[in-house]
């Protein structure tokens, strides 16, 4: 088994190093992972005591012949993996680490590029170190890969990289990412078990009005008789489904194609986003997941030292709902004319009036990156309250309406053959 020498940090950012058999260097980086060791250089022992030249997989390959493409490993799954936004967040944090320890920027991306198990991931960090070797910038470098590092991310880099705390911008920045992260989960697991219900209540509902139902109302049919208007609609029902079921396919994957057009457009897409915020039970959770994410994206970016009308122009694309992307539009702008950002949220009254009076006490005082920190902690704990409470009704609310239909189904059955038993009584 190959024996390596190598060196790295441990979780406290303190140097380590030693020497460690292994299978190969990915195992080697494996195993001391974790220890919660970060190999930064590692050089395999040759038979005779000496190193073979190289540090890592970049030097190891540059020391070596070149290998000729046909003969090349192509890793087809690595080609399609998808970086996941929580990926991101941990190699930011990591970074983070190794810069505050003292390690320079190039090394820290070899070392974090080496250890990533996701091969697309690792592919780019590779790419971006090496850009950054050449001289380039991190932020210019990352904002080339905009769909894994979006424009708030590079921004915030930016602002770092110019204020020389790259590494404090990178630890507010893990921190964001992981909230943001939390939230996203908060609202996805709070509409798993609805979705769960309506896939099964339909299903169930579709197969007993394909296979039960038809053979039940046939008996209906040899009698002769009229029916009331509940079995007849049953009866109806259960044809059109059964004999036309794709046909029903067709026209409503058209009808949701048809939808999704009409929701790109401007009229379409403010029309279903102003319904959003008016719902009953939803409304309330889009417009607070809103102004969380306002709120903390905003607050991160100012402490950053993004510019307020930068940080604006892109914390209004986070927001997913143009409604309030465009009252964000005339905060942008009240700002640039020398008005503060509280008078146009007000004037909106799609913001709540106790945020908006935070975020003009936090104005006044000179300290709104922390007023609307608080905001956002304040507005993701009402979001949890208001996940459950909407979980709390969904649940029965869709049990009542599939005990409904079962109870039609039944009624419509029993109907006629109650009926049976009275005129032969």
């Amino acid at each position: 088994m190959p024996v390596f020498t190598w060196k790295g940090l441990s979780a406290a950012g303190k140097a380590v190093g030693g020497t460690r058999d292994a299978d190969s260097a990915k195992g080697l980086r494996l195993v001391l992972r974790r220890d919660g060791i970060f190999v930064t250089e590692h050089r395999e022992m040759l038979a005779g005591g000496g190193a073979k030249g190289g540090a890592g997989k970049g030097a190891a390959q540059a020391g070596g012949a070149a290998v000729p493409f046909f003969k090349r490993e192509i890793d087809l799954g690595g080609m399609i993996q998808r970086v996941q936004p929580q990926e991101v967040a941990v190699f930011t944090r990591q970074l983070a680490t190794l810069l505050r320890a003292g390690i320079p920027l190039a090394e820290a991306l070899s070392a974090l590029s080496e250890q990533s198990d996701n091969k697309r991931f690792e592919v780019i960090l590779t790419g971006v170190r090496q850009k950054v070797n050449e001289g380039g910038s991190l932020a210019e470098t990352l904002a080339k890969h905009p769909k894994i590092f979006p424009e708030l991310y590079t921004n915030m880099v930016r602002s770092g990289e110019a204020a020389g705390n790259l590494d404090a911008v990178l630890a507010r920045l893990a921190d964001f990412l992981d909230a943001q992260h939390a939230l996203r989960s908060k609202v996805s697991s709070a509409m798993t078990y609805p979705i769960i219900m309506m896939v099964l209540g339909s299903g169930i509902m579709g197969l007993l009005m394909v296979v039960v139902v038809p053979k039940i109302t046939s008996i209906f049919e040899d009698m002769g008789k009229n029916l009331p208007w509940n079995t007849n609609l049953l009866i109806f029902a259960s044809d059109v489904i059964s004999g036309y079921w794709w046909l029903l396919f067709i026209v409503g994957g058209l009808g949701y194609w048809g939808f999704r057009l009409w929701v790109r457009r401007p009229k379409g897409r403010q029309a279903v986003d102003r319904l959003k915020l008016r719902l009953p039970l939803v409304g309330p959770l889009v417009r607070y997941v809103g102004v969380a994410r306002f709120s903390r994206t905003l607050s991160t970016m100012l402490a950053a030292g993004v510019p307020v009308l930068t940080a604006l122009e892109i914390v209004k694309r986070v927001l997913n709902n143009v409604v309030l992307e465009s009252v964000v539009e005339e905060a942008r702008d009240a700002i640039r004319e020398g008005e503060s950002i509280a008078a146009p949220l007000k004037r909106s009254g799609q913001f709540p009036s106790m945020m908006v009076h935070m975020i003009a006490v936090g104005e006044r005082s000179g300290q709104l990156e922390v007023m609307l920190e608080n905001v956002a902690v304040a507005y993701e704990r009402d979001v949890d309250g208001k996940v459950a409470r909407l979980t709390t009704v969904l649940s029965p609310l869709l049990i009542v309406i599939m005990a409904m239909a079962v109870g039609f189904i039944v009624l419509s059955i029993l109907q006629p053959i109650m009926d049976m038993q009275n005129f032969t009584q």
